[in-house]
């Protein structure tokens, strides 16, 4: 292996283990936009349409990009398709929430926390789901292979039109935060 590649190699491993440095909990919409800000997917639960599950809640996982890491617009984005049972579900009742957790990032686990544990950060947002004119770059910046998923399935790109937002980072219950306080803090 050359020195310039594994100096590269060796630049990478550095970024990615790299502790996070997480909010103070008692900053409850600064913690929101953070999780969201550092997570690449969410759970997304929708009320189901298809039997034999109809009418009953439905959760499936979907990449989301808020901007780059360290500097989001607060707003998660995806990109979807009509082929994908969720989207049908968003296409009767376009409500929605998506689940975001730190456990998707190193910090539960250096830090011994189960993904369960509030101490592992996880955020709900409520609303619905829209389709957006501008996210390519927001997405394909953090998803990079989206770039080249099969243009014969009519992607789109769509995002979460916030209505509330709880936050579940300590112990002693969940914190709800309006739409206005998680787009004031910054991640």
């Amino acid at each position: 292996m050359s020195r310039a590649l594994f100096a590269v190699c060796l630049a990478l491993i550095a970024a990615h283990s790299v502790p996070l440095s997480v909010p103070p909990h008692e900053e409850v919409a600064r913690m929101a936009r953070f999780v969201v800000n550092k997570c690449d997917w969410a759970s997304m639960a929708t009320i189901s349409t298809h039997d034999p599950v109809k009418g009953q809640p439905f959760s499936n996982a979907f990449s989301i990009s808020d901007g780059p890491a360290g500097n989001g617009t607060g707003t998660p984005y995806m990109y979807l398709t009509h082929m994908e049972i969720s989207v049908q579900d968003l296409q009767v009742n376009p409500q929605a929430s998506l689940s975001v957790s730190l456990a998707q990032t190193s910090y539960c686990k250096n830090h011994g926390f189960d993904p369960q544990s509030p101490l592992c950060a996880h955020i709900i947002l409520s609303g619905s789901v829209i389709e957006a004119s501008v996210a390519k770059a927001t997405l394909f910046s953090r998803h990079p292979e989206m770039i080249d998923w099969p243009t014969d399935h009519n992607w789109f790109f769509a995002k979460m039109n916030i209505t509330q937002v709880w936050v579940l980072d300590y112990f002693g219950g969940v914190k709800t935060v309006t739409p206005e306080e998680y787009y004031r803090a910054t991640p």
